[in-house]
């Protein structure tokens, strides 16, 4: 019996094979056209931009249900002494509480998470913990790598528009940038508190590539040597772009290009994202 299983929730965007390899359990969100709905990752990314531009009224999602969470758990704890389930950030999502009211049941066999973040920014904390649970690390340890992740991981995303981003309610202090002009490329991070913050507006595609490449390199500071992810919803042109200029200016130790799923696409649309953890 392993010590540590380690789960999540489907806006990390950690791909299947990823998910497969570092052995993480995946809880789907939901995400609803109407009276249709989706578990996350039942359509491909493709599928669900066609489906969601033909739709008159943007598609809804919803978190997992409690008892959704109590199954993963209860089939985690056949073959783990404790389960550490890591979560999008409080702050954008009703998640972890779902999370948190299945782990009640369980005591202190199950330990949950607040990664303060999503998408990549989430996943790349999520696989930290994966790791040190594959040494065989016990509950402490894991909660300890996640805590040092947390602190470390930062990401930054670009949208094409903030029409979905608007319209899902979960736009924040990004509003501060609109200013009316919905034709801009917004770019934000995630706060400390795990909300959204505002980092800039840029009119043109090549403006909001250098901008984005400009911010990581205030965040690696003299460090070097990181890991990385890069996020694209619809671009791949943009994430093949960052990829080399990355390449180009640091030593990677990891790099992982992901399609975003149909959760996170809803509320942000057409993009391209970058979360990274320095090394040194």
């Amino acid at each position: 019996m392993k010590e540590v299983s380690i789960v999540t929730d489907s806006t990390t965007d950690i791909p299947n094979d990823l998910a497969k390899a570092y052995d993480i359990a995946i809880v789907p969100l939901v995400v609803n056209f109407g009276d249709e709905s989706f578990l996350d990752g039942e359509l491909s990314q493709e599928q669900f931009f066609e489906r969601m531009n033909a739709s008159a009224k943007l598609p809804t999602t919803s978190q997992p249900a409690v008892g959704v969470f109590v199954e993963m758990y209860q089939k985690q704890l056949e073959t783990a002494r404790t389960v550490v389930s890591i979560h999008v950030s409080s702050a954008l999502s009703g998640t972890i509480e779902s999370a948190r009211e299945a782990a009640r049941q369980f005591g202190e066999r199950v330990h949950v998470f607040d990664t303060l973040n999503l998408s990549m920014g989430e996943g790349m904390q999520v696989i930290e913990a994966a790791r040190t649970a594959a040494t065989g690390a016990g509950v402490q340890e894991v909660l300890r790598a996640l805590d040092d992740a947390r602190r470390k991981v930062k990401m930054i995303v670009g949208l094409d528009k903030v029409d979905n981003l608007a319209k899902g309610g979960r736009i924040g202090k990004v509003a501060a940038l609109l200013g009316g002009m919905l034709s801009l490329r917004v770019l934000f991070t995630v706060a400390d508190v795990g909300s959204f913050e505002p980092v800039a507006r840029v009119r043109g595609a090549k403006a909001a590539m250098d901008e984005t490449l400009s911010w990581v390199e205030q965040q690696m500071g003299s460090c070097r040597r990181a890991r990385f992810a890069i996020m694209h919803a619809l671009s791949p042109d943009k994430a093949t772009w960052l990829e080399e200029r990355l390449r180009e200016r640091y030593t990677i130790e990891e790099l992982n290009i992901v399609k975003v799923g149909p959760v996170i696409a809803t509320h942000t649309g057409t993009g391209w994202g970058v979360a990274l953890l320095p090394l040194d």
